[in-house]
């Protein structure tokens, strides 16, 4: 069963051309009574007056973009060039070998003996203990008194430590305690030109070394 369609009839058309009449109608009106009743209108009053935002103003120091040091050239290529030189002629000798011609045998190597020297070994306390011959004012009379030693006063013992051999010699020394002044070097040179009697153990003379103190006194001080 087909749904018949709402078609819209005479009156329904007309009633719309009236209510559309009446709606106008009414409007002016409401316009006449408007301007009748409130002739004037006033106009709001509006500020225009704004605050103004305060802002400084920064100097920006222009940068300047460092340039780059370039990269190193690359190395160029060894293009190989023609050779202009002429080759000599050369002329290659016989390489036969002749295996009946006799061979000198080299002569021998040398083998040099290399001698180590052993250093002696010295004692401490032996039988007989080496003495300056002479005695010790032997070695007083081979001391000069430094006159940078006289003139600050500088007195005092000198320990000089000597190594002597079999023979008697000193062979060499070492200050253990000094006062300066030149007393030092002074008391090491008497020290070493003095001959002493050899040290002996069992009868046989060896090495010793002995402590020797060095006396410097001046002449105006009490003993």
């Amino acid at each position: 069963m087909e749904i018949m369609k709402n078609i819209p009839t005479p009156e329904i058309r007309f009633r719309y051309r009236l209510v559309l009449k009446c709606s106008l109608a009414v409007s002016l009106l409401l316009l006449i009574f408007a301007f009748k009743f409130f002739p004037h209108l006033e106009k709001g009053k509006y500020d225009f007056k704004t605050t103004q935002e305060l802002f400084t103003l920064e100097d920006i120091q222009q940068t300047k973009q460092q340039d780059r040091t370039p990269p190193p050239p690359k190395p160029p290529i060894p293009i190989e060039a023609p050779s202009t030189d002429v080759l000599e002629d050369i002329e290659i000798a016989a390489t036969e070998i002749d295996f009946d011609a006799v061979l000198e045998s080299p002569p021998p190597l040398k083998y040099e003996e290399k001698k180590v020297v052993e250093e002696p070994v010295y004692f401490v306390a032996v039988e007989e203990m080496p003495y300056p011959i002479g005695g010790i004012p032997a070695i007083q009379k081979l001391i000069e008194y430094p006159e940078i030693a006289k003139r600050a006063g500088i007195q005092g013992k000198v320990y000089v430590l000597a190594y002597i051999n079999d023979k008697g010699i000193v062979e060499k020394t070492e200050i253990i305690k000094g006062i300066g002044g030149g007393c030092d070097e002074a008391a090491d040179y008497a020290v070493r030109h003095t001959k002493f009697s050899p040290g002996k153990q069992r009868g046989k003379p060896v090495y010793v070394r002995v402590m020797i103190p060095v006396v410097f006194r001046l002449s105006d001080s009490p003993a």
